[in-house]
């Protein structure tokens, strides 16, 4: 939902005002550093941030971004659910989940810009199309559908392009510096 929902001034139906307003610390961090609150594309606007830390050197080992993940993913549930409670059903505000899938995406994969920007696109094609199992996550309530749908669209994006890796062609163009 939050994947290319245009965000209006319209209030949102879903919205529980008598919910408990999320901390400061929970909105920096569910939105992914107030990414969420972008006006438009606030989940392609989710992952630029996760490319961001990616590009941090060194980020792309194996116990860096695994325990990320790991540590983002659960902490991302918790206030995916607590924002949830406040906004409505998977309110755009949540990016954490689109940091998450989109370093699963790019999970020991080569840290080549054309391989990130590949998967940076064909990510954002499974978060906004949500191919099964992720529209079943989708249309859950709380944050681990909320997080689900996009670890999901994160699995298959790394599928597809180490499969595409595969392809001499495509790999001498992926690798080009």
């Amino acid at each position: 939902m939050n994947s290319m929902s245009p965000q209006t001034n319209f209030p949102n139906p879903n919205k529980d005002l008598t919910a408990v307003e999320p901390s400061f610390v929970t909105k920096l961090f569910a939105s992914a550093l107030f990414s969420g609150y972008s006006p438009i594309a606030s989940g392609t606007v989710g992952s630029v941030v996760a490319l961001a830390f990616y590009f941090i050197p060194g980020f792309e080992s194996l116990v860096i971004i695994g325990t990320s993940i790991l540590i983002v993913f659960i902490l991302g549930i918790k206030t995916a659910n607590t924002m949830e409670q406040r906004y409505g059903h998977d309110p755009a505000e949540v990016t954490i989940d689109e940091v998450v899938g989109m370093w699963i995406s790019l999970f020991l994969l080569p840290k080549k810009i054309f391989i990130v920007i590949a998967t940076f696109f064909v990510f954002r094609f499974f978060d906004i199309v949500k191919p099964f199992p992720a529209c079943k996550f989708d249309n859950m309530h709380g944050g681990f559908g909320i997080m689900m749908d996009d670890v999901i669209a994160g699995i298959y994006s790394n599928i597809i392009i180490q499969f595409a890796l595969l392809i001499p062609m495509v790999k001498e163009l992926l690798l080009r510096q």
